[in-house]
């Protein structure tokens, strides 16, 4: 990026100050220096990372999973997805969370992308893993999680999105990401 539009537009950071230490994520507000010398605070949500996992079968049809979200307080269709554990590699923790979630092995596991869920306020970094030569086999959810799995062609599932029968955006995002990524 040039150092004039930097100028222009990026923070100085003052002060962090942590409100929150959590199983899952952390909250801390920074102290920041806007480019205009005036400072603001910012709330931010502290993430390790996750992956989505695009299961895409032989037959174009792509394994969603159903779940309650309790922040919702609506059952979802989605991807599998999770978050990263310490130390994990993001295509071991697609291999892990997709046999968790759907029983599913994979393979082949490939970062297709990679964006943030919502940069507004949280540093949660998302890879895009599509998954193929799928195996079917025995999901293993984690003990708080309880999950049906479905599989459907894949453009029902952008279908879905278009009109609003999948409202979660990791889900969206790597639907239509994959329009133009897979074969």
């Amino acid at each position: 990026m040039e150092k004039a539009v930097e100028a222009r537009l990026k923070e100085k950071l003052i002060s962090t100050q942590e409100i929150f230490k959590g199983r899952i994520i952390d909250v801390q507000v920074d102290t920041v220096c806007l480019p205009d010398g005036n400072t603001a605070q910012r709330e931010v949500v502290k993430h390790p990372g996750a992956v989505v996992v695009l299961p895409l079968t032989d037959k174009k049809e792509v394994v969603l999973v159903r779940q309650y979200r309790h922040a919702t307080g609506e059952i979802l269709l989605e991807l599998p997805a999770g978050k990263i554990d310490p130390g994990e590699e993001p295509l071991a923790c697609a291999r892990r969370e997709l046999e968790e979630e759907t029983g599913y092995r994979a393979a082949e596991l490939t970062v297709l992308t990679s964006f943030y869920s919502s940069p507004g306020f949280c540093d949660e970094l998302i890879r895009l893993v599509l998954a193929k030569g799928l195996t079917r086999g025995k999901a293993c959810p984690d003990a708080e999680e309880f999950i049906d799995e479905l599989t459907i062609p894949l453009d029902e599932a952008v279908r879905m999105v278009v009109d609003g029968e999948i409202k979660d955006a990791k889900t969206g995002f790597g639907l239509l990401a994959c329009l133009n990524m897979v074969e």
